[in-house]
């Protein structure tokens, strides 16, 4: 049931892709705006209740729901297992973004190309070069792809995987909801769910970090995994982006890199102007082409967890 229910998902958001702004995703915005403006009193463990509350009160309801329908019906269990999977992955969520920054830079827009990727990252991009484009581009798209589609893989794989999976994209989202704007940068409501999140994320940032080298350069994003991973702040934005580059064969990141945007400001050094941090880091400075190279990295990497799941769900009926 559990590949068929990923299958079926993967399926429909191709046919039906679910927008970033859709009703469900923004009641939950509303939701957590409303969480925060209850429990903030400018306490750490008053940030601990709040997480506790919110996302309690979005996964226990579907664990029910899907304990309920287990034994009442397995199609109905099936039915609701497709459409939890369908609501948080997002696959396609943001692909119109990066697909068109990759055609503005394929026909030599770059001025449509920065436009188009300050719209993704909400940051100025004025003065970006095609290379920095192409790499933050790149850069978003894997740590994207990651949050958004195999780490909700990995949580929905555990036992009582619909609520794990809506547990894995509500806490992903308290995370930067809570520390990244402005007036919550420095308070100490949200540490605790940058830090739960941390923990959630631990195992699957790093089977996705080894997804991306089995499908890739393996010796090359082995040795940029180990090397060069804590050049990020994010440690891990910093193994899944490590891993990814020396797949691809692209060297990705800025010193310290500011990984939960994937951009410093304007006047951050970029790759080019920090040898020593660069030095014996495999690959090529990132140009349009590497666009492409992310897009078959992402999908080669879809095809094998696709391709274990099946191997697993094999095994247990057979079994």
């Amino acid at each position: 049931m559990t590949f068929l229910s990923i299958l079926f998902a993967l399926l429909i958001e191709q046919l039906k892709p679910l927008r970033a702004d859709n009703p469900v995703y923004a009641s939950i915005k509303s939701f957590a705006a409303t969480i925060e403006g209850w429990f903030n009193a400018g306490h750490a463990h008053h940030g601990r209740l709040g997480w506790a509350v919110m996302v309690g009160a979005l996964t226990v309801p579907v664990a029910l729901v899907y304990w309920l329908l287990l034994h009442v019906s397995l199609v109905g269990a099936f039915a609701w297992n497709v459409l939890v999977v369908y609501l948080t992955l997002g696959f396609r969520h943001y692909s119109h973004y990066f697909s068109s920054i990759q055609l503005a830079l394929n026909t030599g827009d770059e001025m449509t190309a920065r436009s188009l990727l300050a719209e993704w990252i909400k940051q100025d991009t004025t003065g970006m070069d095609v290379s920095e484009i192409s790499r933050i581009a790149s850069e978003r798209a894997l740590i994207t792809t990651h949050r958004h589609v195999f780490g909700v893989f990995f949580w929905f794989l555990m036992p009582a995987g619909p609520a794990l999976a809506v547990m894995y994209r509500v806490a992903e989202y308290l995370s930067r909801a809570w520390n990244e704007p402005d007036h919550m940068k420095f308070e100490a409501f949200g540490r605790f769910a940058a830090r739960a999140f941390y923990w959630i994320d631990w195992i699957p940032a790093r089977l996705t970090a080894a997804a991306f080298a089995v499908v890739g350069n393996f010796e090359d994003a082995i040795y940029a995994w180990r090397n060069f991973a804590s050049r990020w702040d994010d440690e891990a934005a910093g193994i899944i982006l490590a891993a990814g580059g020396g797949a691809m064969g692209v060297r990705f990141g800025t010193e310290k890199e500011a990984a939960a945007g994937i951009i410093l400001p304007a006047d951050a050094a970029t790759v080019d102007s920090m040898p020593e941090e660069t030095d014996g880091l495999p690959g090529d400075t990132p140009s349009p082409r590497t666009l492409q190279s992310t897009v078959g990295l992402v999908w080669r990497a879809l095809l094998l967890w696709m391709f274990l799941l099946l191997l697993l769900s094999v095994a247990v009926w057979m079994g």
